[in-house]
């Protein structure tokens, strides 16, 4: 049964990664953006989801010919089909893109079944194709030869490294225009929270600075001038 709730998934919608690293950071979490993956379109908005993680391990050549995807069991296709409604798929591929964590077909099916979106630390082969998908999708580059080449799907939904930070199987994971960083599943629920809070006042803040008002005493608010009209600002927009 899924953790998340809906209106912990909704507040996390609005808020960005880089508000969310803050408030892991605050509780003593320095790592838990993944590194060098970026959106394959910027324009599929938000993904939040519940980690479902696949593990690769180096490809030894005798274990993993083309044949492989004849049986129904192999970890990579079971994974595409298992993966929950709203869950995102986390793919462990060593930081290594040179070979295809996926491709077009296997993404479109992970979105035909309603998952949140998918992640890998390797690439996508089909990048353009991908690219189309109103699906979010992050890679670290394109990819063009098949997984096999150099990745051998092992285990599904054990924890995983991804781009340098440990996922566990349900922790929340969200991705915007900047990356994708990984909540432990125990904090979701405080973090959205707090996100959300620390939204508000940041888009308070753009605006005083975007009319020319000076960021010492505003950014934090160590003026009390700043609080004040932090408070009627909440107050007239009804944040």
């Amino acid at each position: 049964m899924s953790k998340l709730t809906p209106e912990t998934r909704a507040k996390l919608r609005t808020v960005s990664t880089a508000t969310v690293c803050t408030t892991l950071f605050k509780r003593g979490l320095r790592n838990q953006f993944i590194q060098d993956v970026r959106p394959l379109s910027p324009e599929t908005g938000a993904m939040v989801g519940e980690a479902f993680t696949l593990r690769y391990i180096p490809a030894r050549e005798d274990l993993n010919p083309l044949s492989v995807f004849q049986d129904r069991t192999h970890p990579q296709r079971k994974a595409v089909e298992d993966c929950p409604v709203d869950a995102v798929m986390v793919i462990d591929s060593r930081k290594d893109p040179r070979a295809a964590s996926a491709g077009a077909i296997l993404v479109s099916r992970l979105m035909k079944r309603g998952v949140a979106g998918v992640v890998t630390d390797g690439g996508f082969r089909d990048s353009p194709e991908i690219a189309k998908l109103p699906f979010p999708a992050y890679h670290n580059r394109p990819a063009a030869p098949t997984n096999l080449t150099l990745h051998q799907a092992i285990e599904i939904n054990g924890p995983i490294g991804c781009g340098d930070v440990a996922v566990w199987p349900g922790d929340v994971v969200l991705g915007d225009g900047e990356g994708v960083v990984v909540i432990p599943a125990h904090l979701a629920d405080e973090v959205a929270e707090e996100a959300v809070e620390m939204t508000a006042f940041e888009d308070f803040v753009a605006e005083e600075v975007m009319k020319g008002r000076s960021i010492l005493g505003l950014y934090p608010p160590t003026d009390e001038q700043a609080r004040a009209d932090f408070a009627e600002w909440r107050r007239s927009s009804k944040r």
